[in-house]
């Protein structure tokens, strides 16, 4: 028995170790991690206070408030969206560097308190503007978060090991027998994962409404359009890694590859506005963070459509681009 249990594992050690693509995965995808983590929170000290800048562009020599250590200016350039971002404490204060200064705090805010006394240190005679409003609660700031991992998982490893467990067991090639087309087959599969997802993401939302009284002020038939193109969006990305791959261990590399990344940089569990620009503009390109900017935007901020036009706008088209490319590379049987 321990004969054949001894070359058993010494088989299956073999196999691994062949395996080049699930073997660099396990290597590199920890020191991925680990780099990608030190990037983002590695670094000089945070600044302590957001205080937001009405203008065009960010001109820190307009007052030496903007100098202060542990301050970060972020160029506004919307007063109406300043505004929005003070009363829901997104940022400690909204400073007008005209002529006269002029400033808004939330006299809600601890932080907004602490900082309007830099403030005045810094520039006797701005003028002060009070604004009111409560800051949102963690559990309602991460609700659209949880809601966009879960399609996430749903739409990539619900497709991509469906299709690769049907070309393993030779059902594609069955399929292939019949006048079914692809078109016809990865249509079925789009649309069969779309009610799936629309479904539970209805039905999660409305258990966790009935529980934890969050605040949602936006439409709700807005969030179920988001609902449906952000997941043909996910299931189009799902199509694509599964159309000609029959390595069980390379679809789930590469689908660990993309959703690990999704997860820590498109704000489910935290904010990246603090990070670099640049792991700001990769992480814009998940669908994932499209997804959650827009919902935060309806449920939180209570946005409409125009507001959230160009996420729905981003998703159509990275749907369309991703399905074009997975039907024209899926194949039936990889020999």
């Amino acid at each position: 028995m321990m004969k054949r249990l001894l070359a058993v594992w010494h088989a299956r050690n073999l196999e691994f170790l062949r395996d080049r693509p699930t073997l660099l995965f396990t290597l590199l995808l920890p020191v991925g991690v680990v780099i990608g983590m030190g990037f983002i929170f590695g670094g000089p000290p945070r600044p302590i206070f957001t205080v937001g800048v009405l203008g065009p562009g960010l001109d820190t020599g307009a007052n030496p408030f903007l100098h202060e250590r542990y301050v970060q200016s972020v160029p506004i350039s919307d007063q109406a969206e300043g505004l929005q971002e003070v009363s829901h404490q997104k940022i400690d204060l909204l400073l007008d560097p005209g002529d006269p200064l002029r400033y808004w705090v939330n006299t809600d805010s601890p932080k907004g308190y602490i900082v309007e006394k830099l403030l005045i240190a810094a520039a006797p005679g701005a003028r002060r503007q009070p604004v009111t409003g409560q800051a949102i609660p963690y559990v309602d700031w991460l609700l659209p978060g949880i809601l966009g991992m879960n399609m996430m998982f749903s739409c990539l490893f619900g497709v991509g090991y469906v299709v690769l467990r049907y070309r393993k067991s030779g059902f594609l090639k069955r399929l292939h027998a019949t006048p079914l087309t692809a078109f016809e087959f990865l249509t079925a599969q789009v649309l069969s994962r779309l009610s799936l997802i629309v479904f539970v993401t209805v039905v999660l939302y409305a258990v966790i409404a009935a529980f934890i009284h969050f605040h949602s002020a936006g439409s709700l038939a807005l969030l179920l359009l988001l609902t449906v193109v952000g997941s043909l969006s996910m299931i189009a990305l799902g199509l694509t890694i599964a159309a000609r791959v029959a390595s069980e261990e390379v679809v789930g590399g590469l689908l660990n590859l993309l959703t690990w990344p999704m997860m820590l940089l498109s704000g489910v569990w935290f904010s990246i506005s603090g990070a670099p620009r640049w792991v700001q503009w990769v992480a814009d390109i998940f669908p994932l963070t499209q997804i959650i900017q827009a919902a935060r935007a309806v449920m939180l901020d209570g946005a409409g459509l125009q507001r959230i036009a160009p996420n729905l706008i981003y998703l159509a088209v990275t749907t369309l681009v991703f399905l074009a490319f997975g039907a024209w590379s899926f194949r039936w049987r990889i020999d």
